[in-house]
């Protein structure tokens, strides 16, 4: 009780002092000293905006990146001023209105404190109220604003362009964004632009708002059935960084690779992991390709499959070109006996398989570091490539004309006569490593609908991940503020 009345009497004499500033400042006008009373007014507005700020900083969700926002401002509001002062703060709020049309949801942006019911009597009184409402209302918009732009830019459930790592002081594209918008000749267009480029993005986009109408419906309306298929596949789409013309792009759900080169295209067929064991998505670069690749066979291939394959069969490893090596690299003859040995204790053993036309990973492949010890590679199996779904493998990713990609990246590299040596080295099953002078980004993505010929073509979700995101973006709880 005794801390609550000690707030409440520094409150009161932080409003005192307020309203003797105030005085002083309206004497100081009647007597034409208009210029100390801007300034004052301004060192003011500094002061209940620094003093918001720390009050508000648990309720934001970028409350580093907004006192950052504020200190390039000079902590001078950047929404809430009389009617007489042109500001965006009313085409903010119809962005904030419509962020479900974007398949975002409303409740991220603070739907209760963020009303048209605030925000009237705050810009339609000709008098200066120091009640802090302002710079409450002005410091909830901007953090609303930012949190779009990140929504839009990076998605809100991107698994690592985080809410924390978004926050961080090295990252300031939301703040650079909004502060330019605010001069913008269009503020809605300006903060559009924090939408992807990725053409997949910009074709979905378009057929939502043919679909559904922008800023038409009932904006506090979820999307359902088609539309919220697209607004989940949008979402994975702020994933992926889309700032190179140039790159490999497989998408899982569509079983296809897609060269990109500026405007051209050219797609491959591909076989990715099976539900049990399924290919990751990620971005890396292609940093070189390997013909005639040997295969260190992963360990639960090795312990799970192959063993029992061996064991059964005496000549299994021989007919493969299969090889057992102990932990310090010593091979290991793969007789019954030391089959059994190696059963009871696999840890200490892996497998190999050398180079050859029936060698696991084909005649090429494509080497890209990431965390899951995945590839992209050929395979002898080429049949698989025939069928319409073609989710068989471990996690790697085989590719169909994998010796004409390999050619493609390296003429584009520089590299033409490599290309040559490449296909002999390939045809002679000779192992050789082919470096690329630039290595190219690799975009391994998961987009279950994407706009094929003006038509929206929904892929299978052979992982199940779309209800979960969906559940993510849309919770059914949501209750959503109509303060008109």
């Amino acid at each position: 009780m005794k801390t609550n009345q000690k707030s409440f009497l520094q409150k009161n004499l932080f409003i005192s002092w307020v309203c003797m500033v105030l005085a002083f400042l309206l004497s100081a006008s009647i007597k034409g000293y208009p210029l100390v009373h801007e300034r004052a007014a301004q060192r003011i507005d500094s002061m209940l905006i620094k003093k918001q700020l720390l009050a508000l900083g648990s309720r934001l969700n970028y409350p580093e990146t907004v006192a950052r926002f504020y200190k390039r401002m000079n902590f001078q509001r950047a929404w809430v001023y009389p009617d007489t002062v042109r500001t965006p703060v009313y085409h903010a709020m119809l962005l904030l209105d419509c962020v479900l049309q974007f398949g975002l949801n409303r409740q991220d942006f603070h739907p209760n404190e963020l009303t048209y019911n605030r925000l009237k009597p705050l810009v339609s009184s000709p008098g200066m109220s120091y009640s802090m409402d302002r710079e409450d209302f002005d410091i909830y918009m901007t953090d609303a604003m930012l949190t779009l732009i990140n929504h839009l830019h990076y998605g809100k459930f991107n698994p690592v362009r985080t809410k924390y790592a978004l926050n961080s002081p090295t990252e300031d594209y939301a703040q650079n964004l909004l502060f330019a918008s605010l001069s913008a000749r269009d503020f809605m267009v300006s903060i559009g632009t924090a939408q992807p480029e990725l053409k997949s993005y910009k074709d979905l986009q378009s057929y939502l708002h043919l679909v559904k109408g922008q800023y038409i419906d009932d904006c506090y309306e979820f999307p359902e059935g088609e539309a919220r298929k697209m607004a989940v596949n949008m979402e994975r789409m702020r994933w992926v960084d889309t700032g190179s013309i140039y790159y490999l792009q497989i998408n899982i759900p569509s079983f296809l690779l897609t060269l990109h080169n500026g405007d051209s295209v050219t797609i491959f067929k591909v076989v990715v992991g099976k539900p049990t064991s399924p290919s990751p998505q990620l971005e890396s670069k292609v940093q070189y390709l390997t013909t005639a690749p040997e295969w260190k066979v992963p360990v639960k291939i090795f312990t799970r499959e192959l063993l029992p394959k061996a064991l059964k069969n005496p000549t299994f490893l021989e007919d493969n070109h299969y090889a057992i090596y102990d932990q310090k690299g010593n091979y290991v003859i793969g007789s019954p006996a030391n089959l059994k040995l190696i059963k009871a204790n696999p840890a200490g053993y892996s497998m190999r398989q050398s180079p050859g036309c029936d060698n696991a990973m084909g005649k090429v492949v494509f080497r890209f570091p990431n965390r899951f010890d995945i590839y992209l590679h050929d395979t002898p199996e080429q049949k698989l490539f025939k069928k319409e779904e073609r989710a068989f493998s471990h996690g790697c990713i085989r590719v169909e004309g994998a010796e004409k990609l390999a050619s493609m990246l390296l003429v584009h590299d520089g590299r033409s006569s490599r290309s040559a040596e490449m296909k002999k080295s390939a045809r002679k099953l000779e192992k050789k490593d082919f470096f690329l002078r630039n290595p190219i980004p690799i975009k391994i993505t998961y987009f279950t609908a994407e706009i094929i010929d003006g038509m929206l073509k929904v892929y299978p979700d052979i992982y199940n991940l779309d209800p979960g995101l969906e559940r993510q973006m849309f919770p059914q709880e949501s209750v959503l503020v109509k303060d008109r």
